[in-house]
């Protein structure tokens, strides 16, 4: 708890672009204003965390947080548990989705074990903040105790503090952990007091029937567990994950040190509303990378207040909607530093400029 505490000490509220700075900068450029139209707004957010207009994107990292479900029992999604320890393997053998994304983008695959029900020999990319093996299931009673919902969180800080010496500039969160759209249906339903109908969707690829029983599982669970929404801890070890929970910490851990997140889909924004819940000011840090094709993904990006960058249809997971979206926050942020204003360009100013 006292790691937690220190990091939630340590989060600074940030304004965006208050004294109008990056503004006048982006107005000066060599375009018509406002002609980048959103790649301006990221270029804002992103010098605004970084308090500088002249901060650069060069490290970049997305952490893919695993944990398993005791509710996988209940059949809530199409694929079997041990998918999950399977999964993890091919991120660390660079075969995963996430691990082609992140060549692309230029990033960093960290793969974190929060709670995989299976052991893994330590390899370089992987760090084992193994919280238990796998949560229970939340349909019978608690995921979790508050104990270990608070060792998951701060597994997540651990893991982004461990990796400042390699260089941190900006972080993409992802998960991997079968039948985890569930409880992050729970959790949304539980803080935006949505009807679980409205904010559960089919996972993995669940058929109708599949969805019906999805459903009166997420009932069953907030009705046994009756987690309280005013405490963000209790709905994390009552119907959470640790993977989950891993992410929420990360984002308090990023937003302690000034380091914008792109959180990825319906799980990574589960978790942001957990942390946003805890600490409000890491609200400011977080950037919607995209909008995913669950149900619930758009209600709880409209509790935080986001407009999500992208909206392709995707469903994985994994953090691959945060690195696609990686790349346009870098293009806004190089329009910052890189491009010439009318004076240095030589180009004549618009007449309104006059």
């Amino acid at each position: 708890m006292k790691l937690l505490n220190q990091t939630i000490e340590n989060i600074e509220e940030v304004s965006i672009d208050s004294d109008g700075n990056i503004r006048n900068r982006l107005n000066n450029l060599a375009i018509p204003a406002g002609s980048l139209g959103r790649l301006e707004e990221f270029a804002t957010i992103y010098a605004s965390i970084k308090g500088s207009t002249e901060a650069t994107i060069r490290h970049k990292v997305v952490f893919t947080m695993a944990g398993d479900h005791g509710v996988a029992s209940e059949g809530v999604s199409a694929f079997p548990q041990e998918v999950t320890r399977q999964m993890v393997n091919n991120f660390l053998d660079g075969g995963a989705t996430i691990s082609v994304f992140a060549r692309q983008a230029g990033a960093r695959v960290v793969v974190v074990d929060c709670g995989v029900n299976a052991d893994f020999e330590p390899v370089e990319g992987l760090k084992i903040k193994k919280v238990g093996y796998g949560t229970d299931n939340i349909a019978c009673g608690p995921a979790m105790s508050r104990e270990q919902a608070i060792k998951s969180l701060e597994a997540g800080i651990e893991v982004l503090n461990e990796e400042l010496c390699n260089g941190l500039d900006i972080v993409a969160t992802g998960d991997m952990g079968i039948a985890n759209t569930t409880p992050s249906s729970a959790i949304i339903a539980c803080l935006t007091g949505v009807d679980v109908s409205k904010v559960t969707g089919r996972g993995t690829g669940l058929n109708d029937e599949g969805i019906e029983k999805k459903i009166s599982i997420i009932k069953r669970a907030l009705d046994v567990n009756k987690p309280d929404p005013s405490d963000p801890i209790d709905v994390l070890s009552k119907v959470g994950g640790f993977e989950i929970g891993g992410i929420a910490g990360l984002c308090l851990a990023a937003a302690s040190h000034r380091i914008p997140v792109l959180i990825d889909g319906f799980i990574s924004t589960a978790a942001a509303l957990i942390a946003c819940t805890i600490e409000p000011k890491v609200n400011n840090y977080l950037i919607s990378s995209h909008i995913s094709a669950e149900n619930g993904h758009k209600i709880a990006l409209e509790k935080l207040g986001k407009k999500a960058i992208l909206n392709l249809d995707l469903r994985l997971g994994e953090g691959t909607g945060a690195v696609l979206a990686m790349s346009l926050i870098e293009a806004g942020v190089s329009i910052l530093t890189q491009m010439a204003s009318f004076t240095e360009a030589g180009v004549s100013v618009p007449h309104l400029h006059k």
